[in-house]
């Protein structure tokens, strides 16, 4: 054991160190862990993975930790994932990167042989990264086309529009706190470790996984057609409330406890099997390194990234002040009063908004956010930012067709008022309308020393009868000329 403490002692040291140098990753983190109720699950990750390796420490005591020169392969490659993410803006690459920072940490100092005793407590580490949000627009989607004809099956006559259903007497928004999203994300991490400790291979472990997909998001779609249909046989509020008690503290767990009731007769993993044999894993080890040299590997490498990045992340320059420019067959009118919007773009150097109207009568608002370069909480696209912000009284009813080549979508307040926006963005001389794009154009332009000046333009005009808001969208993005026009950029 006495070999083991050192080891042991130098890879806190080291882990303790990187943690500090991405401390603020590490706020991150538990900012979203504590407050997210999307990534609540992800608090209860870190003890499991404890367990895993307290599970594993009377076999991992019979393997002898040696420091090991290839683990420093792994620190480089989490560093390159997180030097990616800092300069894409996105946080769960970086977050992704530290992890991999940290775990290469444990293969370079502890070895070959103890990295394989601990594979799958490392790799069940992954969900400690909040991942996922992408789904909340399929699984919205999913839940809406599984309501629908349960309602009708009830006899509740209802229909669709986008993510608003019409059933009977009221009116309901399936939100993106309503997809599921969290539910199908805790189950698959729950499913993951079931899994792993109650089934002896991926004969059976694959069909359990697709259950713990599968039946959340079944169970969600029946949740969001009890709870419309409790309201048509009560109130919104009382049913809205049940339905918050119950999904919160009884419907999750009722469903979990069910999926692995059903699977209870087909786990064939003895309680006690041991999670490997140290005999078939402990061998002789090329490419030692001496531990304290190992960390120091190990911390210099990690350190090099962040020090790249803050080398590589220069503003572009831009003027003291932007105006909003003259468009031929457009003049400027005062803002709505009835269907008021913006942007949501924060750390921006300058934001811009206006009305602007034709001969035909038609209003098109045109918004614009220029960022001298992008950063944690200044970023061109991120969560919570750009077309709608969180806890916004706007949400989106439905994803369009794009517009003169702009990602569009009808958006809805109170009222109720309705609105058409489309959106493009450019990032140094990168112009697009994809969000990926933007990220990949982000990451190029602070790796290779471009400009990473950035701008994002939102066109938007109201629904009101008698008005074609696509179409004076249209014609507005072509009078308008190239993006950096829009805040009287050269």
């Amino acid at each position: 054991m006495g070999a083991w403490r050192s080891y042991l002692s130098v890879l806190a040291a080291a882990g303790g160190v990187i943690l500090l140098l991405f401390r603020h990753d590490v706020a991150d983190l538990a900012h979203l862990w504590w407050t997210s109720t999307t990534f609540g699950h992800c608090l209860f990750i870190g003890p499991v993975v404890a367990w895993l390796v307290w599970q594993r420490r009377a076999a991992l005591a019979q393997l002898t930790p040696v420091a090991w020169a290839p683990g420093l392969a792994l620190v480089a490659a989490g560093g390159a994932v997180w030097l990616v993410g800092d300069a894409a803006s996105a946080a769960v690459l970086r977050q992704f990167g530290l992890l991999f920072m940290v775990e290469g940490a444990v293969v370079t100092l502890l070895g070959p042989a103890v990295a394989r005793g601990l594979f799958f407590p490392l790799a069940y580490a992954v969900f400690l990264v909040p991942f996922g949000e992408g789904l909340e627009t399929p699984l919205q989607a999913v839940t809406v086309a599984l309501a629908l004809p349960l309602l009708h099956l009830v006899g509740v006559p209802a229909s669709v529009d986008g993510v608003i259903i019409h059933a009977g007497r009221h009116w309901f928004e399936v939100a993106e706190a309503c997809s599921g999203d969290k539910f199908v994300l805790a189950m698959v991490a729950f499913g993951v470790l079931v899994a792993q400790q109650c089934f002896a291979g991926w004969r059976r472990r694959a069909p359990f996984l697709l259950a713990c997909v599968v039946v959340p998001v079944l169970a969600n779609g029946v949740r969001a057609f009890g709870t419309i249909w409790a309201a048509e046989l009560t109130s919104v509020p009382a049913a809205t409330g049940f339905d918050h008690i119950v999904y919160g503290w009884l419907f999750f767990a009722a469903v979990m406890a069910a999926v692995v009731a059903l699977a209870w007769r087909w786990f064939d993993r003895a309680p006690d099997a041991p999670a490997f044999d140290p005999a078939a894993l402990q061998g002789p080890v090329r490419h030692r390194l001496d531990p304290p040299l190992a960390a120091c590997l190990t911390l210099a490498l990690a350190a090099a990234f962040p020090a790249w990045s803050a080398a590589a992340n220069r503003p572009a320059p831009l003027p003291p002040r932007v105006e909003l420019p003259a468009i031929p067959g457009w003049t400027r009118a005062p803002l709505s009063a009835r269907a008021s919007w913006q942007p949501w773009h924060p750390g921006a150097d300058h934001t811009l908004i206006g009305r602007y109207v034709d001969a035909r009568g038609q209003a098109v608002d045109l918004a614009v956010a220029v960022f001298a370069r992008q950063r944690e909480g200044a970023e061109l696209i991120s969560f919570g930012t750009g077309v709608l912000r969180e806890e916004d009284r706007w949400f989106r009813v439905a994803d369009l067709s794009p517009l003169a080549g702009g990602e569009s979508l009808r958006i809805r307040a109170p009222g109720p008022v309705e609105r058409i926006v489309a959106s493009w963005y450019e990032v140094g001389d990168v112009a697009t309308a994809d969000p990926i794009r933007v990220k990949l154009a982000t990451a190029a332009a602070r790796l290779l020393g471009r400009s990473p000046r950035a701008i994002a333009v939102h066109l938007s005009a109201e629904v009101a009868p008698g008005q074609a808001p696509q179409a004076a969208i249209v014609r507005f993005r072509r009078a308008l000329g190239p993006l950096p026009h829009a805040a009287g950029l050269p």
